[in-house]
């Protein structure tokens, strides 16, 4: 008998006010009353899912949980604790957890409550339940190709895996099947993403392979009316309107000061100079007089 998986034994006994004591004709478990579904007696056999109950016993459920040993599941976070980790809702009175060394290093890229994490199951030293994040290798096997149509489509993800490089999803693919992989690369955040926080994203190109990178931005006609408001807004902040970034200076301080790429920035730029708000001086910017507020 070991946590995690569902299997048939038969009821040895019955033991008021606990419940029924089960066999595999080695060992016994407890199904606990609250945990029997429909009516039951010594002697019959019932399907079961093992798990620890809240005293760390090996205890059954006639309950379904919602993960299966071997196969990912997408759990919801319940609460957080800041040095155990995350405790996931698996569908019975007991939360799953998902241990802090599973998790990114940096804090803020942690799942709060209410984000939902892909995980499989997995035990620990002692053999109790615990969760760990699903890989890229463990999806392989059920993600399906995104079509060509997706290119400039908007589509929910999940992020599972978020690093300084860029954000892993797994995007909805609807009655597609299980999910699509893509990527955001951390020029095309606006932010950096939490691992099982839902996003919303658009499909840039469809890879040969079904893959998908992404963008949280607009495309590009779109957002230069927005990269260059923000621009202004930063220019109008600074003391004489001045600031010294201009389309020399490196894309990973425009990425961190404008969260835009530095493309994007010069765009920007270039329609700010063409409608005679803004003026480059060296690496200097400066906001011409008629804007300053």
């Amino acid at each position: 008998m070991e946590a995690g998986i569902r299997t048939t034994l038969k009821v040895a006994r019955e033991v008021s006010p606990y419940g029924f004591f089960l066999t595999d004709g080695n060992r016994d478990v407890l199904l606990h009353y609250s945990q029997v579904a429909g009516g039951i007696s010594p002697g019959d056999e019932v399907e079961v899912f093992l798990y620890h109950d809240s005293e760390d016993r090996l205890a059954a459920t006639m309950k379904r949980p919602l993960i299966e040993w071997g196969k990912i599941s997408l759990l919801e976070v319940m609460e957080v604790h800041p040095r155990l980790g995350c405790f996931l809702d698996m569908g019975l009175d007991r939360h799953l957890l998902l241990p802090v060394r599973e998790m990114p290093e940096k804090p803020e890229l942690r799942p709060v409550a209410g984000d939902r994490v892909y995980v499989y199951p997995d035990r620990d030293k002692q053999g109790r339940l615990l969760a760990r994040l699903a890989r890229e290798q463990e999806f392989e096997k059920l993600v399906v190709p995104a079509p060509g149509s997706w290119k400039n489509r908007w589509v929910d993800a999940i992020v599972y895996k978020s690093l300084q490089m860029g954000s892993f999803v797994i995007c909805d693919a609807g009655v597609l099947g299980f999910g699509v992989l893509g990527m955001i690369h951390r020029q095309e955040r606006t932010r950096e993403l939490r691992v099982g926080e839902q996003v919303r994203v658009r499909v840039a190109f469809v890879r040969p392979d079904g893959r998908v990178n992404l963008s949280m931005r607009k495309p590009k006609h779109e957002s230069q009316t927005e990269d260059a408001e923000r621009v202004l807004a930063v220019l109008r902040e600074r003391p004489n309107g001045a600031m010294p970034y201009s389309d020399e200076t490196p894309a990973d301080i425009i990425a961190e000061k404008f969260q835009m790429s530095k493309a994007a920035f010069k765009r920007a730029l270039g329609r700010l100079m063409k409608e005679g708000k803004v003026r480059q001086q060296g690496n200097w910017t400066y906001l011409q007089q008629s804007e300053r507020n």
